[in-house]
């Protein structure tokens, strides 16, 4: 209605529905206008442009997207959730809603919903649910299409996690940036949410490269070397791969020497290109 606060809408809506923000799906609908701008702002959108939205609830971001993409696909878990979309955007001739858990569903096969093939461009904006957002990530990062864009709302300590430097990377740091440039682009009060939520979050953009440091073969082999090196928190690399890999300290401290890595580094302060360097001084994907 006219006038209405996106959180007046919303409220509404979810009344007219007979429901309520579920716990059990992690459910915490954006009220803010300003958050939602700031997402789309990041999601640099233009008529042209194929969105997935993952958990749009009673739609506020959705309406967003609508007004400024060409094609949206909500991809919605809740049935009652769906029907309020499915009434609310009857008009709309731009949106195509799927009843599925996302991470059952594959990209290309969304994609093909709207009646779109797998080589299509698109781009994911989504408000995540903290609890699969980890999960969600790697569907979109390793999926069988990838988009070209990503802008997630997400945990804060998450987000800071994704897009840290060398110093403070992690090993979730190392598997989001192998597939893309990560940044933090806004950051979202715990307010602006309804219920709100215990954290903060934030916007998490991914841009994904187009093509990826290592050859598909090798990407087993990579993260295998990866999460060894994690696999002891604050060790000297030397011995957090040693232990990882089930490896004899000195072939491993050799390794590391023929990488150019000093052995008595921590993996945190490692780079993605360095990981790919010691992925290669390993043999490569014969790790």
């Amino acid at each position: 209605m006219s006038g209405e606060t996106i959180a007046q809408t919303t409220r509404r809506l979810l009344d007219q529905a007979g429901t309520r923000a579920r716990k059990s799906l992690g459910q915490h609908f954006l009220v803010s206008a300003g958050a939602l701008a700031g997402i789309t702002e990041a999601a640099e959108l233009t008529p042209s442009d194929t969105v997935i939205e993952v958990g749009p609830g009673p739609g506020a971001l959705t309406a967003e997207l609508l007004a400024r993409a060409g094609r949206v696909i909500a991809v919605e878990l809740d049935g009652t959730m769906l029907d309020l979309l499915a009434r609310r955007f009857s008009s709309v001739s731009n949106l195509t809603l799927v009843r599925e858990d996302i991470l059952k569903i594959m990209p290309a096969a969304l994609l093909a919903k709207a009646g779109l093939d797998a080589g299509t461009s698109f781009k994911v904006v989504a408000n995540l649910p903290y609890y699969i957002t980890s999960p969600v990530l790697r569907h979109f990062l390793e999926g069988d299409a990838r988009p070209s864009l990503m802008v997630v709302t997400v945990q804060k300590e998450v987000a800071q996690s994704v897009a840290a430097a060398p110093g403070d990377m992690s090993l979730l740091g190392v598997s989001v940036q192998f597939y893309a440039e990560a940044k933090i682009a806004a950051r979202i009060p715990a307010g602006a949410f309804m219920p709100p939520p215990k954290v903060d979050s934030a916007v998490l953009k991914l841009r994904l490269y187009r093509d990826l440091p290592v050859p598909p073969s090798g990407i087993a082999g990579f993260f295998k070397i990866v999460r060894a090196g994690f696999c002891a928190n604050r060790k000297q690399l030397v011995n957090s791969l040693a232990q990882g890999l089930a490896e004899d300290k000195e072939r491993v401290r050799a390794l590391l020497e023929r990488a150019g890595i000093d052995p008595g580094r921590r993996a945190e302060t490692l780079t993605v290109a360095e990981w790919v360097i010691l992925w290669r001084a390993s043999g490569g994907e014969d790790v």
